[in-house]
């Protein structure tokens, strides 16, 4: 099992950049697959990007594509979702996920954070 803490959320303005990060506790953490998701008020949650075990392939939302990047350090057990030309409707509830199985199958996410707060003001 892996315990994930976000940190790094906050409030920017559109067109500003923010960083997130994630640290997982416990020694396998390059056996999981990581993802970063997040939630508006009054919507689903929504999978914005994965990343693979070795950090070669990654995985974006469309709405995020070229602006956001995820990267991961296995030495540090963390995983980063660095966040460009940020936007109004990017504001929400992000959350760092693990999956025992792909990168790129939501549904295969099964331990999750707390979740850190994104906010973007226009």
């Amino acid at each position: 099992q892996v315990q994930l803490v976000e940190s790094g959320g906050g409030l920017v303005q559109a067109g500003g950049s923010l960083s997130v990060s994630c640290a997982a506790s416990g020694r396998t953490f390059s056996s999981y697959a990581m993802g970063w998701f997040r939630q508006a008020p009054g919507k689903e949650r929504e999978f914005v990007a994965g990343i693979s075990r070795s950090g070669i392939s990654t995985y974006y939302v469309d709405s995020v594509k070229g602006r956001f990047t995820i990267s991961r350090d296995n030495a540090k057990n963390t995983v980063y979702l660095q966040m460009n030309s940020l936007k109004p409707e990017d504001t929400a509830v992000y959350y760092c996920a693990a999956s025992n199985g792909v990168y790129g199958r939501p549904r295969e996410y099964n331990y999750w954070g707390q979740g850190t707060q994104v906010t973007v003001s226009s």
